[in-house]
């Protein structure tokens, strides 16, 4: 290779690079969320966890908007937002609040570990996409190994953690699907940050209205991971995640992704003093397989599928 190509070359290198980069900490951050809602929701109510995380992020949301003087959405997209909105910013965080009352982080990280698939699957319908039959194999046999885990580590019966974590991975799913076709329209942190305005007519009562009494008595770990998932998880980890995806290649960045569950694996044992087993690890892995063979085999790069 010539001196010349090499210097064409190397800028675009070191974007890739930085995209990989910024790909993997916004996936780092998503990888904390069920460990940092696990601490939060064992001082403060579902409820009002989900209301203050999404006000939170709503009027920092809105702050960045104001300064940086985003004009509004053109009105034709306010229903895909609307969508996105009460899936990604309400229901999901919800459920999964609920769920992690339960069962583990970890154990939650198994479960959402389908979520990439769950996506897809919502994609493909509104985009009536025409997937090759190996994309609908893996799709199944990830779906499988889910519901084949919850059942192990349920005694051959869902407990109820499970059954509000598939709901989070369905609602999560449609959520991340609209919100992908609207990275089309405007920048992906302006997608989510309009989702989170739009959201504060909801949040912000609800977050008075469900305020713990006992504010004072609450110590400061369960506030940090509040803070946590309503900056980070929920709000800043898409902007270092789109960002890696627009400038390393969707196709390329989004396979990061697939460390997602060791992450929280990891902080689960930290942070949570959980216990990372054998059998938790084999089936993060079989799932993990079916995720980068369904990715494959889309006829098109899959949506944003994070949180």
């Amino acid at each position: 290779m010539s001196s010349t190509s090499r210097t064409l070359a190397s800028p675009a290198l070191s974007r890739e690079h930085l995209g990989l980069l910024l790909g993997f900490v916004g996936m780092a951050i998503f990888g904390g969320t069920l460990p940092a809602t696990r601490i939060a929701v064992s001082a403060i109510d579902p409820l009002a966890m989900t209301a203050l995380r999404t006000a939170i992020a709503g009027l920092c949301s809105l702050a960045l908007l104001i300064v940086l003087r985003r004009p509004l959405p053109p009105r034709r997209l306010w229903p895909q937002l609307a969508i996105a909105m009460i899936c990604v910013s309400i229901a999901f965080p919800f459920l999964m609040a609920l769920g992690v009352q339960t069962v583990d982080a970890s154990h939650g990280g198994v479960v959402l570990g389908i979520l990439p698939i769950a996506t897809a699957l919502v994609a493909v319908v509104i985009t009536h996409e025409r997937p090759r039959p190996l994309f609908w194999i893996a799709s199944m046999a990830g779906a499988a190994l889910v519901i084949a885990f919850a059942l192990r580590q349920g005694g051959g019966t869902f407990s109820a953690g499970d059954l509000f974590l598939f709901a989070a991975v369905a609602v999560s799913a449609i959520g991340y699907a609209f919100s992908g076709r609207l990275t089309a329209q405007m920048p992906g942190w302006e997608v989510i940050s309009w989702v989170l305005v739009m959201a504060l007519p909801i949040s912000l009562p609800a977050a008075a209205l469900t305020m713990p009494a006992d504010i004072g008595q609450i110590a400061l770990k369960p506030w940090l991971a509040l803070l946590y998932v309503a900056l980070f998880s929920q709000w800043i980890g898409f902007f270092a995640w789109n960002a890696g995806m627009a400038m390393g290649g969707i196709a390329r960045v989004s396979q990061v992704q697939l460390l997602q569950p060791f992450v929280t694996f990891a902080l689960a044992a930290f942070f949570n003093d959980e216990t990372i087993t054998l059998q938790i690890l084999l089936f993060a892995a079989a799932v993990v397989a079916t995720v980068a063979i369904s990715t494959r085999t889309r006829s098109r790069p899959a949506p944003v599928t994070q949180g």
